[in-house]
């Protein structure tokens, strides 16, 4: 008797499988963070080491997207070296119907949102638990703060109506550290009603680099679904 396959890691292969198959030969492409776009890293470097394409070259949005990237054998630049991005495939903590997104679940959004910003094309993937009605039904919002700044921020943002909470790491003491650095706190909002503006007074306030709403950012969602049985690609 076969093990039963987990749904949701199916959804995830196929969507991140989806989206590799979008990129070209010449492509530099921004590489994303997190369980699902690991699966589109994978893909994407079958598809260079096959042969079936050529010349890409990745800009990491991580250092766990770098070690993928290495492991597929994927060539990596940076942003000091290329004048574009083609197109950026990263994941998301929650996607809204107008494609705005919360992310930070991998405390990378920072450089996430440099990469995915500059993209020719930005390419979401996710599983269809991943679709809200409306950002922060499901998910915090993660705010990466420099750590001299952690208590003043966090006084900021209830004063803003959010509840704070430093995120404590897993496997370590102490809270998470980010690739720069600095320290996360997850917010809790009762109702995210306007993205745009709330994206915006978040880092307006002195201490925070960068907070984990993507507002009119993305351009093409892929959503992995199970119908009938079957995996299927729904585009947002």
């Amino acid at each position: 008797m076969s093990a039963e396959i987990d749904p949701i890691k199916l959804m995830k292969q196929e969507v991140g499988k989806a989206a590799a198959k979008r990129v070209q030969s010449g492509m530099i492409v921004g590489l994303g963070t997190g369980s699902t776009t690991a699966y589109a890293i994978q893909f994407l470097g079958d598809r260079l080491n096959s042969g079936e394409i050529k010349d890409i070259v990745g800009i990491p949005t991580s250092f766990q997207a770098e070690v993928l990237a290495k492991q597929y054998g994927i060539p990596l630049t940076t942003l000091d070296a290329v004048d574009h991005i083609d197109v950026a495939i990263d994941g998301a903590d929650e996607v809204d119907p107008q494609k705005n997104l919360i992310k930070g679940g991998g405390a990378a959004h920072t450089r996430e949102k440099i990469v995915d910003s500059l993209a020719k094309q930005f390419i979401v993937v996710v599983d269809s638990t991943k679709i809200v009605d409306s950002l922060g039904s499901t998910f915090l919002l993660p705010v990466e703060v420099i750590p001299m700044a952690i208590t003043p921020v966090m006084n900021a943002i209830q004063k803003l109506g959010g509840k704070p909470e430093l995120r404590m790491g897993v496997k370590k003491a102490g809270p998470v550290i980010t690739d720069q650095g600095n320290m996360v706190v997850d917010v809790k909002f009762e109702a995210i009603d306007n993205p745009a503006e709330l994206e915006k007074t978040i880092n307006n306030i002195p201490g925070v680099l960068e907070n984990g709403l993507f507002v009119g950012v993305t351009d093409l969602v892929l959503v992995g679904e199970v119908k009938d049985g079957q995996t299927v690609i729904r585009e947002m």
